[in-house]
């Protein structure tokens, strides 16, 4: 029978991947965005995490949170070191929440108070993904945007490259001591699903808000990779 872990990563395979190949990523990872719109996407991530700590947090001791809940996980105080860098202290009223973002927070303070084991599905998509493919985000930001030397690139950066590894093997050896029945575990390749979701309607909108558009020649090569 697949583990935990592995229901989640082949059953959200599809999604993650779609996500991945959306226009408004596709424009970061080729390094063509601009950075309003990279800061809107830090914003809105900043919603997510602003809502997701403090609940995870609450629920410490909940025995399928409690293997993966690491000190130096958190994010959100790095998003607004970011935010303030590239671009001020207003960006909380420079920048709106887009809908998928209201329809995240609020799907994490419904599982908050009802379903808390939940919100492990979304520890896990935000942060293996932080972890992982955020190291190569964090190269991108920084060659392209070109913050002040040092700066404005916190939200990838967990102490090093060795920290890095060992907090992704730390929370993956996590993931594998949580025990939950066979509807526990649907449910949280469900919620897991859910997140990925989330994510792709807010790359959409934020590639709608700022007029991103797909590069035919990217997207030929996506094709011919995939």
């Amino acid at each position: 029978m697949p583990s935990l872990a592995e229901r989640l990563k082949a059953e959200t395979h599809s999604l993650h991947r779609a996500a991945e190949r959306s226009t408004f990523m596709g424009v970061l990872l080729r390094g063509r965005m601009e950075r309003p719109a990279y800061c809107d996407l830090l914003r809105n991530l900043h919603a997510v995490y602003a809502a997701l700590e403090p609940a995870l947090a609450r629920h410490a001791h909940h025995p399928a949170i409690a293997p993966v809940l690491l000190p130096g996980l958190g994010r959100a105080p790095a998003l607004a070191d970011d935010l303030r860098v590239l671009h001020g202290d207003s960006w909380a009223e420079d920048f709106g929440l887009q809908p998928a973002s209201t329809r995240y927070v609020n799907r994490l303070h419904a599982i908050d108070a009802a379903q808390p084991g939940l919100l492990l599905a979304h520890a896990y998509v935000r942060y293996l993904g932080d972890l992982s493919g955020g190291q190569l985000l964090r190269r991108i930001v920084a060659d392209s945007l070109r913050p002040p030397a040092g700066s404005g690139i916190a939200f990838y950066q967990f102490g090093g490259p060795a920290a890095t590894l060992a907090l992704t093997q730390a929370f993956r050896a996590g993931l594998e001591k949580i025990v939950v029945d066979a509807a526990g575990v649907d449910a949280l390749v469900a919620e897991a699903r859910l997140a990925f979701e989330l994510h792709r309607s807010l790359f959409d909108e934020l590639a709608h808000a700022h007029r991103l558009a797909d590069d035919p020649r990217a997207a030929a090569a996506t094709r011919a990779g995939g």
